[in-house]
């Protein structure tokens, strides 16, 4: 039973390793951490359409329960921004269809997430972050900043402005632009520049001045508690709520309540589909992140873990007042650089904010949600990132299409619209690559037993040989694709009188594959023309042999490429091509 215990339960590894070192880096990173998320938190459940405390809530047991099952010693696991905006796309449609309690449909969408996730990770699915590529989701991140960065203008304006893609956000902020309220301006306006300059020029300042490098990291990542606490203090001190800037106003204080998701099926029904994306979504932003940070230690991710880890943590949320939930990258990446050893970084953490949530909530009646507005515009524009479009038009042109659909399709339409584009895109793009594969003719280098591609390479050829290099596993999609050029190469009167499949890149042949190899034999065949095989993987010949190809086939299997040149090569003359 312990290597079970084990798989499911990484704290069993890392735990019986903890000492005195990892426990003092663990609590100073959760420090800084814990600085960062107060503010964060609150924003990112305005972001949601939800009370400020819900991401307070959203960030203790969900931590927790990832430090206990998930496999990552760096990811820093929470509210963040882009599943915050896909849970407000789909509980503000969810609830005007069933009309039901938004902060229920929110807990109900984090124990749907967290179901998924879990099942998926029991089921061991960790390979479906693979059905989003790259691109694609650096498109998808971009849009999303921007959508993000759009519907918190009307916080900074002190206008009410709705919409939920750019062209409506943007049409309700300038008809609302008459209705601006200047004192709130001015506070958004100056505490965006203030967290723009703590984010790129205040740390280097703190050093010039003779503060040491983590010491000042430490200050510059308390920047936006600084304006948090600089606007609250102006505000209560100006009366300016009088003057029509917005506050966030009373806060319940204590720890998160146990709460129970509303798991009507009218309500399952209609957040099926959104807590779908939000869980792929989801689980490929944080697997990426905890790779790359566990990369850097030479540590191991494993990606079914994961999935377990993110799924007990949502269904944490669901149960403790919060809402859908994931690992931040920048939350990860502060974790990581703050000298993090274990998860037991992130537990420390959620005691910090569970301090935060009995202590500190008093404090923030008189918080401009211009300021939690800012803190999410300045969070969100360094995930902006639009050379993507630049290098995939210079690397790919269908990745370049791909990207360029998934963002104008998200700013256009939605973010439900835009990641369900992102996921077609990718596979389409899988299937037209695999669907016409890479079919190289090709001849013998002059005094080496290596075969190159007739038009890259001086090469030597034989015309009663022709010999096509597949590139690709041969199935379903792409196996027409081989009939009909071996067909077309092959025509009526040529001096072809052998045609070999070079298949050192092939690593299976499914079955429709088998049927048209099948065909192909028995075409050549008619014509006197022989097919054979050559450098045919072990697993591949296996299946084969357990079928009847091989018996009908009317040429031979070599076992090199230069075996079946020597073997085949007749009376006519070598040229090159």
């Amino acid at each position: 039973m312990k290597p079970v215990f084990s798989r499911y339960l990484p704290i069993l590894a890392w735990g019986r390793a903890y000492d005195r070192g990892a426990l003092t880096n663990d609590l100073v990173a959760a420090l800084i951490v814990t600085i960062m998320l107060i503010p964060q938190s609150l924003a990112y459940a305005m972001l949601a359409g939800l009370p400020p405390e819900v991401g307070i809530y959203a960030s203790i047991a969900p931590i927790l329960l990832y430090a206990v099952f998930g496999s990552s010693r760096a990811l820093a696991v929470g509210p963040v921004a882009v599943v915050s905006l896909m849970t407000a796309a789909a509980l503000g449609q969810a609830v005007a269809e069933t009309g039901a309690d938004y902060a229920a449909a929110a807990l109900t969408l984090a124990a749907l997430s967290g179901g998924m996730l879990l099942a998926f990770g029991l089921l061991r699915l960790g390979f479906i972050a693979n059905f989003l590529s790259h691109p694609v989701i650096a498109g998808f991140i971009t849009a999303s900043g921007v959508l993000i960065a759009a519907s918190q203008l009307k916080h900074i304006l002190g206008v009410k402005a709705g919409g939920g893609t750019l062209p409506e956000m943007l049409a309700g902020l300038f008809s609302a632009l008459p209705e601006t309220n200047p004192i709130t301006l001015a506070i958004g306006a100056s505490a965006t520049a203030f967290l723009f300059w703590v984010r790129k020029g205040l740390k280097p300042l703190l050093v010039r001045l003779g503060l040491r490098p983590r010491l000042a990291d430490l200050v510059a990542k308390a920047g936006p508690v600084a304006a948090v606490a600089a606007t609250t203090l102006l505000v209560a001190r100006l009366g300016l709520e009088a003057e029509g800037v917005a506050v966030v106003g009373s806060v319940p204080q204590g720890l998160p309540p146990l709460t129970m998701p509303d798991f009507s099926l009218v309500l399952v029904t209609a957040l099926l589909a959104p807590a779908a994306l939000i869980s792929l979504i989801g689980f490929v932003e944080s697997v990426s992140v905890a790779q790359t940070l566990a990369a850097k230690k030479r540590q191991r991710i494993d990606p079914d873990q994961e999935l377990i880890g993110l799924g007990a943590a949502n269904l944490g949320a669901a149960f403790t007042g919060g809402y859908p939930v994931t690992g931040g990258f920048a939350r990860s990446v502060v974790n990581y650089d703050a000298g993090a050893e274990t998860p037991a970084a992130g537990a420390f953490t959620a005691i910090g904010l569970a301090v935060a949530a009995v202590a500190l909530t008093p404090l923030i009646f008189h918080l401009p949600t211009a300021t939690l507005a800012a803190t999410i515009i300045v969070a969100v524009l360094s995930l902006v990132d639009f050379s993507i479009l630049r290098r995939s038009w210079a690397y790919s042109k269908a990745d370049f299409a791909a990207v360029s659909a998934t963002i104008l399709l998200t700013l256009g339409f939605g973010v439900e619209a835009g990641v369900s584009a992102g996921v077609a895109f990718s596979v389409a793009l899988h299937l037209l690559k695999t669907s016409r594969p890479h079919v190289a003719e090709v001849g013998l280098v002059p005094g080496t037993q290596h075969f190159r591609n007739i038009l890259r390479h001086n090469v030597e050829t034989d015309p009663a040989i022709l010999t096509l290099r597949v590139d690709e596993s041969l199935f379903f999609a792409n196996a027409r694709f081989l009939e009909d050029m071996v067909q077309d190469r092959v025509a009526e009167g040529c001096a072809v009188r052998h045609v070999v499949l070079m298949c050192s890149a092939v690593n299976e042949i499914d079955f429709s594959a088998l049927e048209s190899l099948e065909a192909i034999n028995q075409r050549l065949g008619e014509i006197g023309v022989g097919l054979h095989l050559s450098e045919v993987k072990g697993p591949v010949m296996d299946r084969l042999k357990r079928s009847h190809f091989l018996d009908a086939l009317n040429g031979r299997v070599f076992l090199s490429q230069h075996d079946a040149w020597v073997a085949l090569r007749g009376g006519a003359p070598a040229r090159a091509a």
